[in-house]
């Protein structure tokens, strides 16, 4: 057996690293026992087995792949096989990377020992694409061998198109393969876009990326979620060498498509396994997802006077109110693709992002347009079973930004969470609204088509001569041009005091 001393003398590593290698479990305890040099200032001495030194060189190795402590005790508690280090990058200035060399995927058969295969055991490339084919998450293996990203995938979501990804990362090798995975890309996008609107997703396409596109997208057939995962078999060694087969799977989930790929070399049965586990999955890759810049629009709806309204009902009819009214606007909010921020009692957030068929911004206003329309018809029926004065209103806010999105978690509960101000505009604005008005900014106005804003009937009301009220369409005005700043009822609008707003009466319904 190796004593701690030995262990420090002969890996270099310190008596803390020591330490938190026990801790993660990937050194036993040690035995303590009395200290066979005699040292009287250390009488007794932990003893570990002689197989130390080659875990700590495992970490090291391991370390290197840009695995973290946490993914590398589960390795090594586990006892799977550990994955050769990553080759590196080839430095021929364009930063294409080599052909995928052939991995195990982590294949080790499940229940021998109760073994699963989890996301970040998948040594291979793996990625999730959302609905305009960016992707929003990949793993490391994904990142250095296939997409020539070594640094990790850019910031802004706008920059991770799955086809210009891999047609610039591959083209310099051009694998055999590389047609048939563009092929098997293009035949799910081609359900859902036609060649013209696949080519406009990514402005930044090289004329070579587009003919190669518009070249392979008249060769395939489109393929849907409803027809099942899909795979297929591809070459991605280099050309005129060797081949390095890989199975490429494709699983469909609401949250987006996740690609998987294994080497033929190796058994198929974890991996399928694994997605055949659809909830783990996609708990996984949303517990992995990374934070990432997108555009997006963002609704923000205040049920009016809740404070008043809860201290007239008992409990269990407030709640009952409260959960009638989310419960009816779901409807209207998977009509319109929102995707469910913060839900704090009788306030709400709602994040409308790019979608392939629809305007983010357009699909925001008429959300708004439909709970209110479902909010009239619950005051009607609260008005008629309590008898009351009270009027249930949302007042809303909508504004648009680029912003960065991401999750907060914990082990049992994911909540998705815009940081900037697109989210704080959009409060303060649903503050400043009254009596069931939704107010937008002209921020968000500005990206609708004119088509789209032909249809809004929005604009400002002021007071006439006699104190009449004068609707001027088609304008906006700031926030400290509509209410008196000085005022302290109005203090808390100070920070959108020049925020160009407009209110909207009416969405005309497309002839």
């Amino acid at each position: 057996m190796l004593s701690s001393r030995d262990i420090l003398n002969q890996t270099g590593i310190s008596r803390a690293t020591l330490n938190n290698y026990i801790a993660l479990g990937i050194l036993p305890k040690p035995v303590m026992r009395p200290d066979e040099l005699g040292d009287r200032a250390a009488p007794r001495m932990g003893y570990f087995p002689d197989t130390a030194i080659d875990l700590v060189e495992n970490v090291r190795r391991l370390k290197r792949s840009g695995k973290s402590m946490k993914q590398i005790g589960r390795i090594l508690a586990s006892g799977l096989p550990l994955s050769a280090e990553p080759e590196n990058v080839a430095a021929n200035g364009n930063g294409t990377p080599p052909s995928l060399r052939p991995m195990a995927a982590c294949t080790r058969e499940a229940g021998m020992d109760g073994l699963r295969l989890t996301l970040d055991q998948i040594d291979s490339p793996a990625y999730m694409v959302n609905s305009r084919f960016q992707i929003e998450w990949s793993n490391p293996a994904a990142d250095a061998q296939l997409l020539g990203l070594p640094a990790g995938l850019p910031p802004e979501i706008g920059e991770r198109n799955v086809f210009r990804l891999l047609l610039q990362a591959l083209s310099e090798g051009a694998p055999p393969g590389l047609d048939d995975l563009i092929r098997f890309h293009l035949a799910i996008a081609k359900n859902r876009f036609s060649k013209s609107a696949l080519l406009t997703l990514d402005p930044n396409l090289t004329d070579g990326d587009v003919g190669a596109i518009s070249r392979l997208y008249d060769e395939v057939e489109p393929v849907a979620a409803r027809d099942g995962p899909q795979d297929s078999d591809i070459d991605l060694g280099k050309r005129n060498e060797v081949a390095s087969m890989h199975r490429v799977h494709a699983s469909f989930f609401r949250e987006g498509i996740f690609f998987a790929y294994a080497p033929l070399t190796g058994e198929q049965n974890t991996i399928q396994d694994f997605l055949s586990r659809r909830d783990i999955v996609i708990r996984e890759l949303l517990k992995n997802r990374k934070p990432y810049l997108t555009n997006l629009s963002v609704l923000v709806a205040d049920l009016q006077d809740s404070m008043k309204i809860c201290a007239e009902l008992p409990p269990e009819e407030y709640f009952d109110l409260i959960n009638q009214v989310w419960g009816a606007m779901e409807p209207a909010l998977r009509k319109f693709s929102a995707t469910r921020g913060k839900h704090v009692g009788d306030g709400i957030v709602y994040y409308f992002f790019p979608q392939p068929d629809s305007n983010a911004s357009f699909n925001t206003i008429q959300c708004a347009q439909e709970m209110s329309r479902v909010m009239a018809e619950i005051d009607q029926e609260w008005r008629a079973k309590k008898r009351w004065t009270n009027r249930l209103t949302l007042n809303f806010g909508l504004d648009e930004g680029q912003e960065w999105f991401g999750t907060y978690q914990t082990p049992t509960h994911i909540e998705f969470t815009v940081l900037g101000d697109t989210i704080n505009r959009a409060a303060r604005i649903s503050d400043f609204a009254r009596d069931g008005a939704i107010w937008v900014t002209k921020n968000l106005m500005g990206t609708l088509s004119s088509d789209e804003r032909s249809r809004v009937h929005f604009g400002i009301r002021h007071s006439g001569i006699d104190s009449d009220e004068i609707l001027v369409t088609d304008t906006y005005a700031r926030i400290n041009n509509l209410v008196d700043l000085e005022n302290p009822r109005f203090y808390k609008f100070q920070d959108i005091a020049v925020l160009p707003v407009t209110e909207m009466f009416n969405l005309e319904k497309q002839s």
